[in-house]
């Protein structure tokens, strides 16, 4: 086990697990002056491809966006979702996720699922390959995004199945849209972090698309809190170079070339 899969473990009950998403190296470098772990989500799908579903995220997509986050990212953890449809099997989950390690040098790799992907998360642990677990909403697969553990036979079917993924030997689990009660239970029921979008503060760290909270999308989501607009920045700084490019401004000589 690598020292930064240690330190996100190490932080369970002592102090707050800080994560955000990232596609590219320049927001990456930012992020990772910040965060203890820097995930490359499928989220990039709707994000920056405006797909409907994470399903149309496709392998090469997200190793070429992990090179590009690779680049950016010294000391956070950084981890990379495995896209829909490429973790069927053992077999074929550590084909691709050998090779997206190969390519992209990630320290992790994150799969969505509980009980139908134990044996996966066995056979790529036992090749000593870090995996992170995902509960709750499950973009890949659920076709209703309403909030789990509404139900006290849902609460304990995904209480039961953070256990069996712990047990499989995942390093931590993300936690989406849970019961605030029941995302409490199961951080306090399990030893590995717990990592909330949509859960509560009783989860032992956060993440959030970082497009979501600076304010790059339309989305409108009760989890999501916009830190900052950066859409309105970058509008006024459009609307000033148009003016200036109209009115003969810009350029001015010192950006242009003379003999």
């Amino acid at each position: 086990m690598n020292n930064k899969v240690k330190k996100i473990i190490n932080k369970k009950n002592k102090s707050k697990i800080i994560c955000l998403t990232a596609y590219s190296k320049k927001v990456a470098s930012i992020l990772d002056r910040h965060c203890d772990l820097v995930l490359v989500g499928d989220s990039l799908g709707s994000v920056l491809y405006n797909y409907k579903s994470t399903k149309d995220v496709t392998l090469d997509i997200m190793i070429n966006h992990s090179k590009s986050v690779r680049l950016g990212v010294q000391n956070s953890l950084m981890v990379v979702d495995m896209p829909y449809n490429t973790y069927k099997t053992p077999k074929e989950a550590l084909k691709n996720v050998k090779l997206v390690i190969k390519k992209t040098k990630c320290d992790a790799v994150k799969l969505e699922g509980g009980r139908n992907i134990i044996p996966i998360v066995k056979t790529l642990v036992k090749n000593k390959i870090p995996v992170m677990g995902h509960v709750g909403i499950l973009p890949q697969t659920d076709k209703k995004f309403t909030f789990k553990g509404k139900r006290m036979s849902e609460g304990e079917k995904i209480l039961e199945e953070t256990k069996l993924l712990e047990n499989a030997g995942v390093f931590c689990i993300v936690l989406e849209c849970i019961e605030t009660k029941l995302s409490k239970r199961i951080t306090d029921q399990i030893k590995v972090p717990t990592i909330g979008i949509g859960s509560s503060s009783n989860c032992d760290g956060q993440v959030l698309v970082i497009d979501d909270l600076i304010g790059m999308t339309d989305n409108n989501f009760k989890f999501i809190k916009r830190y900052a607009n950066v859409s309105k920045i970058i509008e006024r700084a459009v609307k000033k170079y148009k003016s200036e490019v109209k009115k003969k401004l810009f350029p001015k000589a010192k950006h242009s070339f003379k003999n």
